[in-house]
């Protein structure tokens, strides 16, 4: 069975007292995204930027998160610091796949090639159930952009996982976080690590990754920061993996 570390607190201050090499790192950080003016920035909650009903459009309290109000340039160096981190971490040929909508398309981009990281290109998280809008195009994908510690090496035994995937955000009582991802396309993603291999989510939200990984057989360790959801996530990986290390 693999095993799954928990750190509570935030990234910048816990990635620099790890020492313990990944295979890869996937991570949805927050993506600030909407602060066209200063108001915008620092006058919403994350709740109020992502959901249409103040959270409560699913019959209850999601909760919310921190880390919502950065600027485009501060939101830039703020990920790239956080990257580089993890950049020390991965081992040669690992990758990283970090989550982000278009408005912050170009600032990850950038962030994750400033941390060291090769880029690799961008996959597309299509969200078929997304809201429609009247006389526009809907907004219906998120994206994954990726890449690399160096020169990626296939194997003997490579995987072939594509560039498009389709899945729905949980609903009802198995939604837990406001931008929580869904299970099925984590468990595609964590496959680009062989099994056994560690992967590293500094921003661990509702623990998705991490089930993820435990349930394709991979080990996993993750940072977070707010105490309610580093809760909800310890609760989540002890049913799929219940003797594992809990920092």
């Amino acid at each position: 069975m693999p095993t799954w570390t928990l750190h509570h607190g935030d990234a910048l201050t816990i990635l620099p007292t790890l020492d313990q090499p990944v295979d890869a790192v996937i991570c949805d950080p927050p993506y600030n995204s909407g602060g066209r003016t200063m108001n915008e920035r620092t006058s919403r909650t994350a709740r109020q930027k992502y959901l249409t009903s103040g959270g409560r459009e699913h019959g209850f309290d999601l909760g919310d998160f921190t880390g919502e109000n950065r600027d485009q340039r501060s939101y830039t160096a703020w990920l790239a610091l956080i990257l580089a981190h993890a950049y020390r971490l991965t081992r040669p040929g690992g990758a990283a796949l970090v989550f982000t909508d278009w408005r912050q398309l170009p600032a990850t981009t950038d962030a994750l090639q400033a941390a060291g990281f090769t880029w690799r290109g961008v996959a597309v998280w299509h969200k078929p159930i997304a809201r429609p809008q009247p006389g526009r195009l809907r907004q219906d994908c998120e994206f994954i952009v990726w890449g690399s510690n160096g020169a990626m090496i296939p194997g003997n035994q490579p995987v072939y996982l594509p560039g498009h995937f389709t899945g729905s955000q949980p609903r009802g009582s198995a939604r837990v976080h406001i931008t929580q991802k869904p299970e099925d396309v984590m468990r595609q993603l964590v496959r680009i690590v062989p099994k056994g291999g560690t992967i590293l989510d500094m921003f661990a939200g509702a623990g998705t990754t991490g089930a993820a990984a435990l349930l394709e057989d991979r080990a996993f360790v993750g940072i977070e920061q707010s105490p309610t959801y580093a809760r909800t996530i310890r609760d989540r990986l002890t049913a799929i993996a219940p003797h594992t290390d809990a920092a």
